[in-house]
């Protein structure tokens, strides 16, 4: 039996920042209301016909290679984590194996949403305990503004969202003091409305039925979000699955070094870091410059929490999700 340890990262996020300001010119909405409810100041987008969800992952994925020190070629598989495809069909992890011209090697795309980074991360981690693999690139992409409802009708959910994508490289690992320790994976399909878009041609709603109504007040292909119950099952989830991560390896909340959670909104991370009595410097949140990039907000803050020394050798680092689905899970690592 093996463990897996993550050998290299890498982020990218799109040029073109779109302040809280440059929302309020298109919707009734303000930098004090989006700042007090979300905690974000600005996102990304991605400027249409330059970047997609999977060339930003293919950007991503070449800087965590590069810092892994492994050849190309010497990567197995792929899992790609993304909710917002560049098809329905077929998925981005086929054609990041095309774009980076890697051997014809399996490619798996996780549909886990806001928790779809630690799903992934726990795929790979079995491959790699099971021996099957030995290199895996991880990937966690999402172009979400080219599907918002840049209006104020909309506001309460298009506020939230960036773009971006963030990538590791999970290698193997001897040592099994060392590396992924556990995860720790839940789902609570009761729920699954609460936070749910219905892909139209998808057995829901058919796209010729959306374009032969030409209803501009039809909203069924939008997101939805009931925001205030989110955010109840949010904090309880989150603090369970941490627990239960701790609790599987022996340890307490005093043994975290580094928390990095999804970045759903910095009013649920600043919830959990005061129920752990985390300092600051515990915890690792950006959703300030990047909004809530679902699959990729956990790699990319992992990267830039790593890039700026916060993550260091001999750490115990907790990543921890929760989003629509219901999905939640934590991963404990030794870094």
């Amino acid at each position: 039996m093996y463990n897996s340890k993550i050998t290299g990262l890498g982020y990218y996020v799109p040029d073109n920042v779109v302040t809280n300001n440059d929302l309020s010119k298109i919707m009734d909405t303000n930098d004090a209301w989006i700042q007090e409810r979300t905690g974000i100041q600005e996102r990304r987008h991605v400027v249409r016909g330059e970047d997609t969800t999977t060339t930003m992952g293919v950007k991503a994925a070449k800087i965590a290679i590069e810092r892994s020190g492994v050849d190309k070629n010497d990567i197995d598989f792929i899992v790609f984590a993304t909710l917002s495809p560049d098809y329905y069909f077929p998925g981005p992890g086929v054609l990041v194996q095309r774009d980076l011209g890697l051997k014809t090697v399996g490619a798996l795309d996780v549909r886990n949403q806001c928790s779809g980074f630690v799903y992934a991360i726990s795929v790979a981690d079995q491959f790699i305990k099971t021996g099957m693999y030995k290199n895996i690139l991880v990937i966690g992409s999402e172009v979400h503004s080219t599907g918002l409802d840049m209006t104020t009708r909309g506001r309460g959910v298009s506020v939230i969202f960036g773009d971006g994508a963030g990538a590791a490289v999970l290698s193997r690992e001897e040592d099994t003091s060392k590396g992924i320790l556990s995860t720790h994976l839940h789902s609570e399909g009761e729920h699954a409305e609460e936070l749910a878009l219905i892909a139209p041609g998808m057995g829901k709603r058919w796209v010729t039925d959306i374009i032969e109504d030409n209803n501009p007040d039809d909203t069924s292909y939008l997101p939805h979000m009931n925001g205030q119950f989110v955010f109840k099952n949010a904090v309880v989830r989150f603090s369970e699955v941490i627990n239960e991560g701790l609790k599987a390896n022996n340890l307490t909340p005093a043994d975290i070094d580094m928390l990095v959670p999804h970045q759903a909104n910095l009013r649920i991370s600043q919830f959990i870091q005061q129920k752990f009595k985390l300092s600051d410097d515990q915890v690792y949140n950006n959703i300030m410059k990047y909004g809530n990039t679902t699959a990729a907000s956990i790699p990319i803050a992992l990267t830039e929490a790593w890039e700026q020394g916060k993550v260091k050798e001999g750490d115990t680092v907790v990543l921890a999700a929760f989003g629509s689905g219901f999905t939640w899970g934590s991963a404990i690592i030794k870094w």
